[in-house]
Formats: structure tokens, sequence, C-alpha cells
């Protein structure tokens, strides 16, 4: 009878999915890693939408009810104004010297004449005005200005290192470390300005690889009373492609919907970059009202700074009203790195012409007082605002929506080995972007339905393989995994889908990152993960990567040009590229992919065969954690790759090669046990420390790919005492920290194949992601003892929740 009432209660979940109503960061526009758009924030009006960096990318949210202005999405961006810009905004002069200076250094009148010239931001990265490499640099910068009038002052800083900051002689910053983004120090003594001539001093330490200094100084705007009533936000429900809220505003309610359409078996769709926003409102109270709202985009989701200039127009193009933002500048693929944004290419807004509809185009400032009567250009080069107003002038009981076309066309997506790359929906389809809008807006209707049945079927799917709060984990991490891509085509004419390593070092097409990532895309359409494998393949099959193991990425985003990090993971990558080129094979049911490369792959299955059981003291994917030698988990990728090797020989019909790493695979694993056995457990490495151990995650192969390579007492043991070492949020990676990362979680959790274990293991993984006080894109890297964030954000590893729903499959 209790069977019977589980199955019951499954079945109605079908067609009544459970809400996600909490998750770390709300996905709003999901398209590639710089046109994705969040919501920080449980209630959408209690803070700027922003880009997964955390910069402020503003969309915001109008409704008119009878008079009476309501906010419903988004809130006013906190705008610093320039007083004396930093490198960003505009290159300024400055003295300094790399030898100690004198201690009155820091004075206004101090004798600097021979120091030398620099100019803007120094450091010992690309992007800096002045290079600088050594350990100390001792900067002046001089300037006029007359404080009166100023609002509160800041320091606008940006640094790597140990910085103290000067000015006129009496320390304002004492800072170290390292921000990606400027930040805003407060200046408590604003008597310190002097009217005329004044001197910011600085010293920076250097205390790592690498050193970095850009300041200015910046005032706090003023307040602005915008006189608005906020909407009363009911819920917010994420599905697979849709993000959907409820409002009440008076007498009227307003659902507000965010479609991304990535579809995975429509890799045209897939590429498009262009997302949906709806609004539907209809009367609460039987009665008829005036109803206008108003959606609203910020030109800094075309810019990487704000400071820089953006021009903009207005117009009509296949049926539709259109606006267009983007930089004057257009530096096309002129920027790497991991905290940016794009700031070439155009942003747009378009919708379906009609007698309701009114577009403007406003200032932020002029924002909520032009509401329904703007003007037809900005006044200004920078913080404008797009907006599209739809009235309804006798609103009832009947709903009414309306749909806007948030789109952003990049020109150029991808510098791969010099050659710039244009997007995947630009090689067969119509390269104006006016086309691609008039096509979505027409095809919106057909595109919303086939969403919503692939979201009902992928909660189903999910429901059934992990149950309702693993479910809701895939849905969480769906969008935020494919929208850290980029879609295009090799100049040999070979898919790339190229990852982001985002809110770590930037790092393009990771190999280490493809590799957690990639059950999404094995459950989904294999062609997307042969898309993240191809670049490697050519990187070392073109002769430009000479080494006999895989590369660890091919540069810095979105510059493919040839790996840019500073070290190689060996046994990780080729382990990795064979492993994934294994599963291509099986999801296919052939080894084609794996004859087009069996050189690199027989280069990298030797390199394995001889260094990988054993690992030397190396990094693994896990190098936030540091080297290890010997590291036992690393050993079990090898062994998997090993035999993976043999697989593709099988069935390439190599027999020989077949059955030698075959065998050597199976003759590995009695030795993996014995070196690695700690009683209750197996060990973190093969140095016998009895009381080490790790998450051996990379086992889940065995069972995926049906090597059948380890005893079932592996599994049992290691699963058993996992659950003995859980804490409130997770399980630990492994014995040297507390922290995890939650994407190994779930593949650890796959090696049992009792449902109850599997449970004990996701919950607290769930429990991490809807209780977190680290309110940002999904974290894959937190801490088990208090659930927050260590590091990294937004990234595309999450698609490695998925594996659980790969496993069920894979028994098929």
């Amino acid at each position: 009878m209790k069977r019977l009432l589980f199955w019951i209660v499954l079945l109605s979940s079908f067609t009544s999915s459970a809400q996600i109503d909490k998750a770390p960061a709300y996905p709003l526009i999901a398209n590639d890693p710089y046109f994705s758009i969040w919501s920080f924030s449980d209630t959408l009006t209690n803070a700027p939408t922003k880009h997964w960096t955390g910069m402020d990318h503003p969309l915001l949210g109008l409704i008119m009810v009878d008079g009476k202005k309501y906010r419903f999405m988004g809130a006013k961006s906190l705008v610093y104004q320039t007083v004396i810009p930093a490198s960003d905004e505009k290159i300024a002069d400055a003295l300094y010297t790399e030898t100690q200076p004198a201690e009155d250094w820091i004075k206004p009148d101090f004798n600097d004449q021979s120091w030398q010239k620099g100019a803007g931001s120094f450091g010992s990265e690309d992007r800096a005005k002045t290079a600088w490499k050594g350990k100390d640099i001792w900067i002046r910068r001089s300037f006029d200005l007359n404080p009166s009038g100023l609002s509160k002052p800041y320091l606008k800083l940006q640094y790597i290192g140990n910085v103290q900051v000067y000015l006129n002689g009496e320390k304002i910053a004492d800072v170290k470390g390292r921000v990606n983004k400027f930040i805003y120090i407060p200046i408590e003594n604003k008597s310190l300005l002097l009217n005329g001539r004044n001197v910011l001093a600085f010293h920076v330490q250097n205390n790592g690889r690498r050193q970095w200094i850009d300041l200015g100084l910046s005032q706090e705007p003023k307040p602005r009373d915008e006189s608005l009533l906020i909407a009363s936000q009911k819920s917010v429900n994420v599905t697979a492609t849709k993000t959907t809220y409820q409002f009440t505003a008076g007498g009227v309610d307003l659902e507000l919907g965010f479609l991304s359409p990535l579809l995975l078996n429509d890799l045209q769709l897939l590429s498009r970059p262009i997302s949906y926003i709806t609004t539907k409102v209809k009367a609460n109270d039987g009665k008829n009202h005036r109803v206008a709202v108003c959606i609203a985009a910020s030109s800094n989701i075309a810019v990487n700074s704000p400071v820089q200039p953006v021009e903009s127009k207005k117009y009509e193009s296949n049926g539709l009203s259109i606006m267009r933002t983007g930089t004057i500048e257009q530096p096309v693929l002129q920027k790497k790195g991991d905290d940016l944004r794009i700031d070439w290419g155009y942003l747009y807004m378009a919708t379906s012409k009609a007698e309701n509809v009114l577009q403007y185009i406003t200032t932020e400032d002029d924002e909520v007082a032009a509401f329904g009567a703007g003007d037809a250009e900005a006044p200004r080069d920078r913080d404008i605002m797009l907006n599209t107003v739809f009235r309804f002038d006798e609103l009832g009981t009947s709903s009414k929506s309306q749909t806007v076309l948030l789109g952003y066309d990049d020109l150029y997506s991808i510098q791969y080995f010099s050659q710039n790359l244009k997007p995947w929906w630009k090689l067969d389809g119509p390269e104006s972007m006016e086309v691609l809008l008039g096509k979505a807006a027409k095809e919106f209707t057909a595109i919303s339905q086939k969403c919503d049945a692939f979201d009902k079927q992928m909660h189903k799917d999910a429901l059934l393989a992990g149950g309702e709060e693993y479910a809701q984990l895939c849905e969480m991490a769906y969008r935020q995994s494919i929208a850290a891509h980029k879609l295009v085509k090799s100049p040999q004419g070979d898919i790339l889908f190229l990852s982001k390593e985002n809110f770590s070092n930037g790092s393009i097409n990771t190999v280490d990152v493809t590799y957690p990532s990639a059950p999404l895309f094995l459950l989904y359409n294999p062609e997307l993960l042969k898309g993240m494998l191809n670049g490697i393949f050519y990187y070392s099959e073109s002769g430009q990567f000479k080494k006999p193991f895989a590369a660890h990425d091919l540069g810095t985003y979105p510059i493919a040009n040839g790996q840019t990090y500073g070290e190689d993971m060996p046994v990780e990558e080729s382990g990795n590229m064979i492993i994934l080129t294994t599963a291509i094979a099986k999801a296919e049911g052939n080894a084609n992919y794996a004859k087009k490369h069996w050189q690199s792959l027989t280069t990298w299955a030797n390199y394995l065969l001889k260094e990988g059981f054993d690992p030397a003291n190396q990094l693994c994917t896990d190098d936030f954690a540091g080297h290890l030698a010997r590291n036992a988990n690393l050993s079990v990728k090898a062994i998997m790759g090993i035999a993976g090797y043999g697989q593709l020989a099988e069935k390439l019909g190599y027999k020989k090669e077949a059955k030698m790493f075959r065998d050597s695979a199976e003759a590995m694993v009695p030795r993996w046990m014995q070196m690695a056995n700690a009683g209750n457990h197996y060990a973190l490495t093969f140095d016998k420390n009895d009381t080490s151990w790790s998450q051996k995650y990379n086992l889940v192969w065995d069972k995926l790919l049906g090597f059948g390579l380890f005893p079932k007492e592996v599994y049992t043991k290691e699963v058993n005492y996992y659950l003995t070492k859980q804490k409130l949020y997770g399980l630990p990676l492994d014995s040297r920290r507390t922290y995890t990362k939650s994407d190994w979680i779930i593949w650890t959790s796959c090696l049992t194949d009792n449902q109850q274990e599997f449970s004990a293991l996701l919950q607290p993984v769930y429990k991490y992601a809807t209780e977190t006080n680290t309110r940002v894109p999904l974290s894959d890297w937190h801490e088990t003892t208090n659930g927050n964030q260590v590091g990294f954000q937004a990234r595309s590893v999450v698609g490695g929740y998925f594996i659980k729903m790969l496993k069920e499959k894979s028994k098929r």
C-alpha cells in the first residue's frame, strides 16, 4: 500500500510540478557569457539586476494603474560621479619610482622631479597602461580641484597587492589582496581635499605573480525621490528555460516571464542571442482600469564599464519597433579576462508594431518621470535606458499580454587561432539582426510551447531519476551551464562550443571545466560535447601544442589562440579527453568521432599508461586545493581513461590495442585497492595515511561506461564512509578542508545504487542552494559548515548535476 501511495504522489507531480521559489540567484536573460542578466535577490525590486560578475546590468519594470506608478522590476543603480577619472575613463599622467623614496614622499610639496613619468593604470597585465613587474612601486598623481559643491567623496580603487593610499599626506586607504572591479572607499574627512593643487600618493607591494593598481576619485550621487509604489511580489518560479514572477499592483495582477529558449537539440535556436520578456495583466477586483506597462533596459548592458560612451537609435524594421545601443568605440575582441563585460556589438530591444506600443530613449535619471511620454533620442552618451511601453485603456478581468525581445549582436564572438569567428546563427541564417528579430517574434508562440514541453519533460525525468529536490537543482543549473558557452564554427568546419571559466581565471575551453559540465550535453546533444573537445584536439593535431598530453585550455576568453594557464595538468586533462570521447561513443553507438582523433587519443592513452596510475606531484581539476602527489582519485581517472581507450579500440576493431589497454586497466584495480586502502575507506593519496580521505567521484564512469572494473565492495566502503563525514551543507571535498564542490557531490552520490543513500548525499546540496547567504548565480564551491560561497559562480560545471539522469539513461 505504501508503494502504491508513493507512485500516486510521484505521478501526480508530473502534471503539477513543485515550484522553485528560492534560489541563490534567478536567471532572467541567459544566452552566453556576456549576455547574461540575473536577479541576485528573492524579490525582484530589492536590487538592480546584474551581470553574473556582479556589475549592474539594469532592467527596469514599471506599471501604471489608474495614474499610480509601481515598480515591479529592478532598482536604482548607484552610479558614482567622477571627480578625478581612473584609467577606465581617461588616461591621466603620474610620476613613479620603483626605488624606496624618502619618508616625506606622501607630502604634497615633496620633490618628485627625478621620478619616471607614467600614465593610467600600472601593472603586469597586458591591459596596464604602464608596465610594472617589480616588487614595489610608489606613485604620485597631482590634480587641481575646487571641492565646493562636492557631495561625499570616495576613493575609486582597483588593485592586486598590498596598497596604501594617501591624500595630501594623510592615509585614506590600506588594503590587501585582489579586487577585479573598482571598489569605492569613503573618504571620511572631506576637508583633506584642497582648493587648488592636490596630490594622491600611493604605494603598492606585489604579493604574488601579478600586480595592478588603478584609482581615481568619485562622489556619491544625490538621492532621487522617485515617488513610486512597489508592486507586491507574490511568487517566483524557475523551470529549465523560464523564470516567472507574479505581482499585484493595486487592482491589477501582473505576470512577468523571462524565456531564454536554450533547447540543446536545435543549434540554430540555441545560438540566437535573443530572449523574451512577457507581461500579462488582468484586473483582480472585477473593475476596469487604465494600465500601462514599461519594460526598460540600460545601455550599461553593452559596456564593460559605465563610463564608456554609447550611442543609440530608434527605428522600425520587419514589422517591429526597435531600439539599439552600443559603445561608440566598438573595440571588437580587444579585451580578454574574467571580470569583464562585452563592450562591442549592440543591444537590441524590439516588439511588434501596434497602436498601444510606445518606444522611447531616456537617461536613467529621467526614466520614471518620462514613463509614457519620453524623448525619441537620449540627450547624453551614457546611462541611458531603452523603454517599451504597452498601454491598455480598458483592462478588465480578461488577461492581456505583450512581449519584448531583448537581443545582442556581438558581431564577432571568438578569436580562434588568430581568426575572428562570427556567431553560429550568422553562418546559415540572416546576418541582419533586424531579420533575426523579426523571425524570433513570429516564432515566439511556437518556441514558448516547445520550451514548456521541454521544461515539463525535463522535470519529469529528473524527478524519476532523483526526486523533487534533485529536479529543482537541475532546473537551477540548466540555463547557467549552457549560457557559460558560446557556439561558433571553426575555420576547419568543426562545431565549437567554447566555455568561459567564469569567476575563476576566465580561461576559454578549459578541459577540466568541460569534464564536470559534460553530463548535461551528453544527455541532450553529444554534438555540443564534441564542440567542447574539438578545439583541444585541433590544438594538438595542428602541431601548436606539442606535449604528449592534452592541453589545459585554449586561452583567455574570448581569445582562443593557445593555452594561457601557467601550469599543465597532464593526467587530469588527458584522462578527461579520453573519458569524454568514450562517453560520446557510448551515446552515439559508434566510435567514429574517436577514429577521427585516434592519433591524439593514442598519444594521451600511452601517457596515462606510463604516468597515470601513481601520479607525480601535480594539479588536478581541484587545483584550488593545491598540488598533490600520488592522488588516489586522479589515479582512478587514469584507470578510467585507459579503460576508455580500450573500449574505443574494441569498437573500432583494433583487437590488440583493446586487449592491452583493458588488461592494463584491470591489473591496476587490485593494486589501487591495496595502495589506497585505509581500513574502512580509501585514502586521499597512496601515502598510507589512514585518516585521509577524498571523494572518488571519477569512479562514476566505471558504472556509466560499463567498464565494471572496480568490485562492489569499493563503492560500498566509500559511500558508507562518506555518510559519516557529511556536514550540514554537504560532503567535504576531502579531508584537507571542510569546503566542497557541489558538482562532485552529485557525481559521488551516483556511486551508490541505493536511492536512500543517494538522497542522503544530495539533500545537503539542496539545502545549501536554498539557504545560502551568498546571493550570486549558483556557486559550485562552498563551505559545508555554513553554506557560504568560497569561490566560483555562474560556471558551466553545474551541468554535472545531470549525471544522475545520465546514469539512469545509461541503464536503458
